[in-house]
């Protein structure tokens, strides 16, 4: 990964315009936020520029408003919870352009925080227009990027703004980075992957990535299913997209190539029910009976895949083992994310996850803070696994 400048390149910005890109796409019911994390997550940043002086003007899109107006999507019924959040006021600027935006930074004091409207109210935004770009520059002095979740997007206010101003990671984005990097990039060895998921389909192009790059690739929830049945296995009624047997084939040959063991379930936990509590037995995945499902790995699956994370240096996780949203068909997941943590623990792993699903499924393990990083990026962190450039943050890079 390239070197790229972060907060430690900056000096003397007491008085300075900072324009810091962030995501503050939270969930919020009957207009209150319901989940700060990603406001805690952009906090460093933001008082760190503030502590230095800076006037802190913060950019951030909300939703898919489509490039208009709409109530529902403005970002100043945010602001209470972000207060509380930074311990700070905030200010909020009813348009991120434009004279309602110069007004509101011209009486902002140094050390101040300002939140711009929602970015996608105009079109512009997601456009990366020329023309927006440099509307949305007039409002700063130099730029810091701070929303990895956003980065593989090249929109105005997280690829375009970095051309016209000089760029910086903040504190969540060099974090971010630097475990990627630990993860994939340039990790210790052996590295393994375990990834989970309903579909196939969904992560073709990471399964082909990653079959180059790790030592072991743990294939694990519906998706398994679908790799068993392509080398013959009878899956009952369990989730199997039959129709990408051929491609699972592919992904299984190329693994051969480049000597990455794949790991598939030899035992699975079936049941006739996809519910809670529902009647179940664990089975040899050779003899899933006809009218059965599998909705999690059996106890050889659980030691085999633990015996591949005590061997490892380095694990990279996305997705679930099984069901594990439903009781009894999350011990696989649990069990293995609490091992993983426990190797993390003794310093013998880093750990790098990340992905909506994977980020649920530690906190129900309750791991969550102790694997070396937790990516809550979803797209972003997916498309990295993947291979695929990252407008954001290649923009960044010092080169």
């Amino acid at each position: 990964m390239p070197a790229f400048k972060t907060l430690d390149d900056l000096s003397n910005i007491s008085g300075k315009r900072a324009l810091v890109r962030v995501d503050l796409n939270v969930p919020v019911s009957d207009g209150k936020v319901t989940d700060t994390t990603r406001m805690e997550r952009v906090a460093p940043t933001i008082l760190e520029l503030a502590d230095k002086g800076a006037k802190v003007i913060l950019l951030a899109h909300f939703g898919r408003p489509k490039g208009a107006v709409a109530a529902e999507f403005s970002l100043a019924m945010i602001v209470p919870a972000f207060e509380a959040v930074l311990g700070r006021k905030v200010a909020f600027a009813s348009d991120c352009i434009g004279s309602v935006a110069a007004d509101a930074i011209a009486a902002l004091a140094d050390g101040g925080i300002l939140l711009l409207e929602n970015t996608r109210f105009h079109k512009g935004e997601e456009k990366n227009d020329p023309e927006f770009v440099k509307a949305l520059a007039a409002n700063g002095d130099l730029y810091v990027n701070d929303a990895f979740s956003a980065a593989h997007r090249a929109h105005a206010s997280t690829e375009g703004l970095a051309h016209v101003l000089p760029a910086y990671a903040g504190r969540t984005m060099q974090a971010e980075l630097e475990a990627l990097e630990k993860g994939l990039g340039n990790p210790s060895r052996p590295v393994v992957a375990i990834v989970g998921g309903a579909k196939v389909s969904t992560k073709i192009d990471l399964l082909k990535n990653l079959v180059g790059k790790v030592d072991a690739l743990v294939i694990g929830g519906g998706m398994a299913n679908t790799f068993l049945a392509a080398q013959g296995i009878d899956v009952g009624k369990s989730l199997c997209e039959h129709d990408l047997a051929e491609t699972a084939r592919e992904i299984l040959a190329e693994a051969k190539k480049t000597g990455c063991d794949i790991v598939l379930p030899l035992d699975g936990v079936v049941a006739r029910e996809f519910k809670a509590g529902a009647a179940n037995e664990t089975v040899a995945v050779t003899a899933i009976p006809s009218d059965a499902m599998m909705l999690d790995v059996g106890p050889q699956s659980i030691e085999a895949v633990n015996g591949w994370i005590a061997k490892a240096a380095t694990l990279v996780w996305n997705g679930p083992l099984g069901a594990f949203e439903i009781e009894p068909f999350d011990k696989a997941t649990v069990s293995a994310a609490q091992f993983a943590a426990t190797e993390t623990d003794a310093g013998k792993l880093v750990s790098v996850a990340g992905g909506g699903d994977t980020v649920s499924a530690l906190n129900h393990a309750g791991v969550g803070e102790r694997f070396t990083y937790v990516s809550t990026a979803g797209g972003a962190f997916l498309e990295w696994m993947e291979g695929k450039p990252l407008p954001g943050v290649d923009v960044l890079s010092k080169a």
